[in-house]
C-alpha cells in the first residue's frame, strides 16, 4: 500500500532566517495550490500570479514543483488571440494523490476513494446488520475492504494520502477514541488499530459532520448555503451545524445529536437509554415498523409503500414528519439557522415528510413569520460521509503541499 510521502525539502535550518525562508516557501506553495484548486475555470501561471500577488518567476517555480509532485496537471496550451507565449491552463491532477473515506454505519460498511479532481475512482459499500456488533470483527472487515480498494488504486499508480473513518456516535478526534455509538452498541473504543491498515494515517470523525462537509463542497447545480443545519437520517439520526461555511463543533465536537432529542418523554425506550427520542419515531427502522415492513428492509421498499396511490400508504411518514419537525424547531430556535438540509434516507423520503416538517416549523419556530425557513434535500449523493471523509484527506494535502514536493 502506497501511503503519504514525506517531505524532501533540504533547506538547512541552521538559524532563524533559514527557518523563516522554509516557512515562506510552504506558505507560497499552499497559496499557489489553492489558487489552482479553488477556481471555477483553470488559471495559467500568469493567472495564478495575479490571484496570489506572487512574482511570476516564483509562481512558475512553485507550479513546476506541484506538477512534479503530481498534485497539479498542465493542460494543452491555448492561444488567447494575441502575441506572446500561449497560456498553459493548470488543473488538479487526476488519479494521482487520492483520499480514502471509510464508514461504519448500522446497516453497511463503506469505502470510497476520491482523487484531487473530486472524482470517485473506487468504492465498495457492503450491507450488513451491525446492531450490537463486535467492533473487532466489524472494523477488521472494514480494514479488509479498505486494503482491497487501496491495492487496486495503488496498482494503477495512485498514492493514498490517508483516510477518515466516519462513525455514528460521539467521537473525540483529539484522542482518536469513539466514546459511544448507541446503535452499534460500541463505547470507549480505539477503532483505528482494529482496522489493521499499518502506517496509513487514519483519523476518525462523526458521520453527520463528514456528510455535511461533502454537502458544503458542492458539485451539484444547487449550491449549499453558507449556513445550514444538516440532518443525516438513517437508523440513527445525526446532525451537523454549518455557520459561514465552517462546521460549528461546540466544546468537544459532540454537538448535533438530534436523534436523541426527546420528542415524547412517554415514548418508547431508545438505544441510548432515554425514552421518546427522535430516532424512535423518525429513524429508518422506526419508519419501517410504522409501515408494516421488516426493520431491515431496504429504503426502496419504504419508498414504494409510500408511493402507493391510496392515502393510507403515506400514514407511516406522518408521525416521522411531525417528530422531525418538532426536533428541528428546537434547533432553529436555539441556533437561528434558517436552512435545513435533509440527507441520508431523508433525501428520498422528503416528498412524504416535507408537509408535516414545514407545518411544525411554521407553528413552533418563533421567528417563522419573519424569516424564510427552507427545507431542502441534500445534494451530495448516497453515503455522503464517505465523500466528506475522502475530501478531508485531500484538503489536508492542499493545506500542506510541501510534504509532497
Amino acid at each position: 500500500m502506497t501511503t503519504a510521502g514525506t517531505a524532501r525539502d533540504t533547506t538547512t535550518r541552521t538559524g532563524p532566517g533559514a527557518a523563516r525562508q522554509h516557512t515562506l516557501r510552504e506558505r507560497n506553495l499552499e497559496l499557489v495550490a489553492r489558487a489552482v484548486f479553488e477556481v471555477p475555470e483553470p488559471l495559467s501561471r500568469a493567472g495564478v500570479a495575479a490571484a496570489t500577488g506572487l512574482a511570476r518567476a516564483t509562481v512558475s517555480t512553485l507550479v513546476d514543483q506541484l506538477v512534479a509532485a503530481r498534485l497539479v496537471r498542465e493542460l494543452p496550451a491555448v492561444t488567447a488571440g494575441r502575441a506572446g507565449r500561449p497560456a498553459v491552463p493548470l488543473v488538479p491532477a487526476p488519479r494521482s494523490v487520492v483520499g480514502l473515506g471509510l464508514e461504519v454505519n448500522v446497516d453497511y460498511l463503506g469505502v470510497r476513494v476520491l482523487d484531487l479532481t473530486g472524482d470517485v475512482v473506487a468504492e465498495q459499500v457492503v450491507p450488513g446488520a451491525l446492531h450490537d456488533s463486535d467492533p473487532v470483527v466489524v472494523l477488521g472487515r472494514l480494514g479488509e475492504l479498505a486494503r482491497e480498494v487501496t491495492d487496486t488504486v495503488t496498482a494503477s499508480g495512485m498514492t493514498v494520502a490517508g483516510a477518515r473513518l466516519a462513525l455514528p456516535g460521539l467521537v473525540d478526534p483529539r484522542t482518536g477514541l469513539l466514546e459511544v455509538a448507541p446503535n452499534l452498541g460500541w463505547s470507549s473504543l480505539d477503532p483505528v488499530p482494529l482496522l489493521g491498515l499499518g502506517n496509513l494515517a487514519v483519523r476518525i470523525a462523526n458521520e453527520a459532520k463528514l456528510a455535511a462537509l461533502a454537502e458544503l463542497a458542492g458539485g451539484s447545480d444547487v449550491a449549499a448555503p453558507d449556513s445550514f443545519i444538516f440532518v443525516s437520517g438513517d437508523v440513527g439520526i445525526g446532525a451537523a451545524i454549518v455557520v459561514d461555511r465552517e462546521l460549528f463543533l461546540g466544546e468537544r465536537g459532540w454537538n448535533g445529536e438530534i436523534g436523541h432529542v426527546v420528542v415524547d418523554p412517554a415514548g418508547p425506550r431508545c438505544s441510548c437509554g432515554a425514552f421518546g427520542c427522535l430516532e424512535q419515531y423518525a429513524g429508518k427502522e422506526a419508519m419501517m415498523r410504522a409501515a408494516g415492513l421488516p426493520p431491515d428492509s431496504p429504503l426502496a421498499a419504504l419508498v414504494a409503500r409510500l408511493a402507493q396511490p391510496d392515502a393510507a400508504a403515506a400514514a407511516p411518514a406522518l408521525p416521522a414528519g411531525r417528530a422531525l419537525g418538532s426536533a428541528l424547531a428546537d434547533f432553529v430556535n436555539l441556533l437561528d439557522v434558517a436552512t435545513i438540509v435533509l440527507g441520508g434516507a431523508y433525501t428520498e423520503l422528503l416528498p412524504w415528510l416535507r408537509t408535516d416538517v414545514e407545518a411544525v416549523l411554521a407553528d413552533r419556530v418563533l421567528a417563522a413569520p419573519f424569516v424564510d425557513l427552507q427545507v431542502r434535500a441534500a445534494q451530495a449523493g448516497p453515503h455522503a460521509a464517505l465523500t466528506g471523509g475522502a475530501r478531508e484527506v485531500l484538503q489536508a494535502v492542499l493545506a500542506a503541499p510541501s510534504a509532497w514536493v
